[in-house]
């Protein structure tokens, strides 16, 4: 399965290629990018890590009910990105760091510029190893590793998204069609 998603080379025509495994969860074809670029689709996603934490830390009160919570929270992040309709506007920073995601994923097919090669991998990283922290912080309940590792964790995605603005700033000429939402 093949899409003209939102990826095209630097002032090229859209390239095909094949969705990945988030975004066929996510249900991110063109029209789901579309509205998780709604600067309101990404900033109420910026605190489900730490929401999840929270569900999950509250097993030591209330027990099996907790899974409500988890519950709620996991249902949140599946709906999430396609919860808002597109935004009037691309200019944002929030809809930029969107629509910059399917160039990284995409850079074996249309390569990034240079200077967007290394840092979202380190990004990745830190993101990474603050999750699993976090995860270890709560299966040990641990308050302190929890945090700590909640804060790496959020830290590194967040300045992801910023990589990715800064990307999509990068590979889309200005005054293109992307830079436009869809209808």
């Amino acid at each position: 399965m093949t899409t003209t998603g939102p990826v095209t080379g630097p002032a090229t025509a859209p390239v095909a290629r094949t969705p990945t495994t988030a975004e066929r969860v996510f249900g991110l074809d063109d029209e789901g990018w579309a509205r998780h670029a709604n600067p309101w689709s990404v900033y109420t996603r910026i605190p489900i890590p730490a929401l999840f934490a929270g569900a999950v830390w509250s097993r030591a009160r209330i027990g099996r009910w907790s899974l409500l919570p988890v519950g709620a929270v996991c249902a949140w992040a599946l709906v999430n990105p396609r919860a808002f309709p597109p935004p009037r506007s691309l200019d944002s920073w929030a809809s930029k760091a969107v629509l910059g995601e399917p160039y990284w994923t995409n850079r074996k097919a249309v390569p990034v510029p240079p200077r967007h090669r290394v840092a979202p991998n380190v990004l990745l990283g830190l993101n990474t190893a603050g999750a699993l922290v976090l995860a270890r912080g709560l299966v040990a309940r641990d308050g302190w590793m929890t945090l700590c590792g909640l804060a790496v964790h959020m830290a590194g995605k967040n300045w992801f998204l910023d990589r990715m603005a800064i990307l999509h700033d990068d590979v889309v000429p200005p005054g293109t069609d992307e830079r436009r939402p869809a209808a």
